[in-house]
């Protein structure tokens, strides 16, 4: 059997995919497509609202977390998430603008890595949209790199990062 690495995705879009009715769907449907190409999803949190980092006059953007498992290796695992993001008609212009799909890798089974790719997300832990959902998923997280719990790492938050959960649920 193969072993596979624990790892989670953050997902966010401020707009909708074609073909799709919301920023939530079309981010659902990319899940699916994780799985098929070998990025199984375990479980996903709920969705959040959360406006633009830096804030800006763009619709604010809807973001969850997603615990996966795989056997890829991380680098591999990033080049399907942009191959996915490509696939939903992300394209990648200037830092922070809107967009229809953002995949970012979060964590890889707890590896630091700095190669070009970094892991973990080297701002993840200046984020709520980031920070609250993956607390859903994993109370016990601890940050690879400084072992800072994710209890106090969402204590230590900006209060100037408006965020609100959603009531609509994956689905």
């Amino acid at each position: 059997m193969q072993s596979t690495t624990r790892l989670f995705i953050g997902l966010g879009a401020n707009l909708t995919p074609d073909g799709y009715a919301s920023p939530q769907a079309g981010c659902e449907a990319a899940l699916g497509v994780l799985s098929d190409l070998g990025i199984d999803i375990v479980k996903c949190s709920h969705w959040y609202e959360s406006a633009p980092v830096p804030m800006s006059d763009q619709p604010w953007y809807l973001n969850a977390v997603a615990e996966a498992v795989t056997a890829h290796d991380a680098a591999t695992t990033l080049s399907f998430m942009h191959k996915v993001e490509a696939h939903f008609g992300r394209v990648r212009s200037v830092r922070d603008a809107a967009r229809v799909m953002d995949l970012d890798l979060l964590d890889f089974g707890g590896q630091i890595i700095d190669d070009g790719l970094q892991l973990p997300h080297p701002r993840m832990h200046e984020r709520a949209f980031v920070l609250l959902p993956l607390f859903e998923l994993c109370a016990d997280w601890q940050h690879p790199q400084t072992g800072i719990a994710i209890t106090e790492l969402v204590d230590q938050l900006p209060k100037d990062q408006p965020i609100r959960r959603t009531q609509t649920s994956t689905g």
